[in-house]
């Protein structure tokens, strides 16, 4: 789901400022939040969820399945399944089976909730500099939700991708043209967004959500890193950008 890329402008410090989706433009994890609560609930019937470690086995076998299901609520619904298998000594009844996925199925069409001062943020940024989404996940879900968003209109490319590491944004800087210390990636995770962007000589903008995925929570980033700023919403993103091309020059 791309477009050709914008092309920099040679006398800006800054040359593409790229954004994350989910938490950063949209509310995302607080609908995977609502359904672990509500696999809590199912596995209730068959285990004691204090002494079980639900949460802990499902984040287990999460992590375990990354690298053949991805990112997304398909690949937690399908984990969620294994997990009630494992944990219930495979007792799970096909209904509560059946529930699991109905789980999975409303997560994959939440409603997509922009979350305040985006739209204006992300307009006045891409008046001065180039933008793209950078949005990691499952391929049909995050086309879904950048529709719904209402925010297609502002990102003249996208990039979905399976992860985020140094070697994907590495891929994109190079369709741009773009050495890494031209380019400032905006989300909420360190880990995904932040971190390997810094390893590459790039800058970060982090703006935290109320909430994070457990996996996304561990990262190696410093709060005293140089070219990290912190804002703490959405609005304060173009004065972080224009300190940083201030910085940069």
């Amino acid at each position: 789901m791309t477009h050709a890329p914008h092309a920099p402008t040679p006398s800006s410090a800054i040359g593409l400022v790229g954004f994350d989706g989910d938490d950063t433009l949209w509310k995302s994890e607080d609908y995977y939040r609502l359904a672990e609560q509500e696999f809590e609930s199912i596995l209730g019937h068959y285990v004691d969820l204090h002494d079980a470690g639900t949460a802990q086995h499902l984040l287990k076998v999460e992590r375990r399945n990354l690298a053949i299901f991805g990112y997304g609520a398909k690949g937690m619904t399908l984990s969620m399944i294994e997990a009630a298998i494992e944990l219930t000594d495979e007792r799970i009844s096909a209904a509560h089976l059946r529930q699991i996925v109905e789980i999975g199925r409303r997560t994959l069409q939440h409603p997509v909730e922009v979350i305040d001062g985006v739209r204006e943020a992300v307009s006045a940024i891409a008046a001065r500099w180039p933008v793209v989404l950078i949005t990691k996940g499952d391929l049909f879900h995050q086309e879904q939700k950048i529709e719904r968003s209402g925010l297609r209109d502002l990102f003249p490319r996208i990039e979905i991708v399976s992860e985020k590491d140094p070697s994907t944004y590495a891929r994109v800087l190079a369709e741009f043209g773009l050495p890494a210390e031209r380019f400032v990636m905006v989300g909420n995770s360190l880990r995904s967004d932040i971190e390997p962007v810094l390893a590459l000589g790039g800058w970060g903008v982090h703006t935290p959500y109320a909430m994070t995925w457990a996996h996304e929570a561990e990262h190696g980033v410093s709060s005293e890193e140089p070219r990290l700023r912190l804002a703490d919403t959405a609005w304060q993103w173009p004065q972080a950008v224009a300190a940083i091309e201030a910085a940069g020059r």
